[in-house]
């Protein structure tokens, strides 16, 4: 008998809306500005590891005697193989030394999942660790088509500057609506934080100048969603404007990467 579609849903589908865009913009960026073969089969690798999340955190607590944990299992399982072989093809056609970047992400992954397993992946040490993990990997497929150790690191931080803030921000935005204590010190050192960091690198042509730009596009954004500027949309609109500018970002690197020189490839 198979399995309702609304059930298959519930075991493979994570229910943070915001985890969606977080976790792929950064293999769309990988895609975009250093596009090659075993990148894009760490890419696949890493989506598989996004989409056994959600079962294997049904494996571990579910109770034996749920059917579901069952059918959990069993996706744990194919999407563990899917990411095995992913990794490993990556290795294969690209180099096992390049894959360094890699190790980085490892203590946000496991920080991560030590709060996803404990029921805690809404808190803010959470969303950060998750997403800097995952912000980290073009710098693994850059690594992978070449790169040297600085650029590629100047893409992760990029990616990071996208992703970090951008949690504490929407984080900062949601509690205002609820009417609970929220402190925009957090967001708005880390975005302009990140635009100063960014704006650096690019004066030193580690990334794009126009990396500054984009950067200051999200500092504004900031700015507005936690201070008294801030509109008065629902959660869900806030994610669309979200996803928007997140192609806008992305976009805007991959045009800015054409004519620029990458420094150790």
């Amino acid at each position: 008998m198979s399995t309702p579609p609304s059930s298959l849903r519930s075991i493979l589908l994570p229910k943070e809306h915001g985890s969606w865009s977080l976790a792929f913009e950064p293999l769309l960026l990988g895609a975009l500005v250093v596009p090659s073969r075993p990148g894009l089969l760490l890419a696949l690798a890493v989506m598989a590891g996004f989409f056994t999340r959600r079962p294997l955190k049904l494996t571990v607590t579910l109770p034996a005697s749920d059917g579901r944990r069952a059918r959990a299992l069993g996706w744990t399982i194919l999407f563990s193989g899917i990411a095995m072989a992913g990794l490993g093809g990556a290795a294969y056609l690209g180099s096992g030394r390049a894959l360094w970047p890699l190790l980085l992400c490892v203590p946000f992954g496991a920080t991560f999942l030590w709060f996803d397993l404990r029921q805690e992946m809404r808190e803010a040490e959470a969303e950060l660790s998750g997403s800097a993990a995952f912000a980290l990997v073009p710098a693994a497929m850059a690594t992978l088509a070449g790169w040297g150790a600085i650029a590629a690191l100047g893409l992760a931080a990029l990616m990071l500057t996208r992703s970090l803030p951008t949690v504490l921000t929407v984080r900062t935005y949601l509690r205002h609506a609820k009417g609970l204590p929220a402190h925009p010190a957090a967001a708005l050192l880390a975005a302009t934080g990140a635009f100063a960091v960014i704006t650096g690198l690019g004066l030193m042509t580690v990334v794009p100048v126009a990396g500054g730009a984009l950067a200051a596009g999200l500092l504004l954004r900031s700015i507005i969603f936690v201070s008294a500027l801030r509109p008065g949309w629902s959660a869900k609109r806030v994610g669309q404007l979200e996803a928007v500018m997140g192609l806008v970002y992305l976009g805007g690197l991959a045009v800015a990467y054409l004519g620029h020189p990458v420094a150790g490839s």
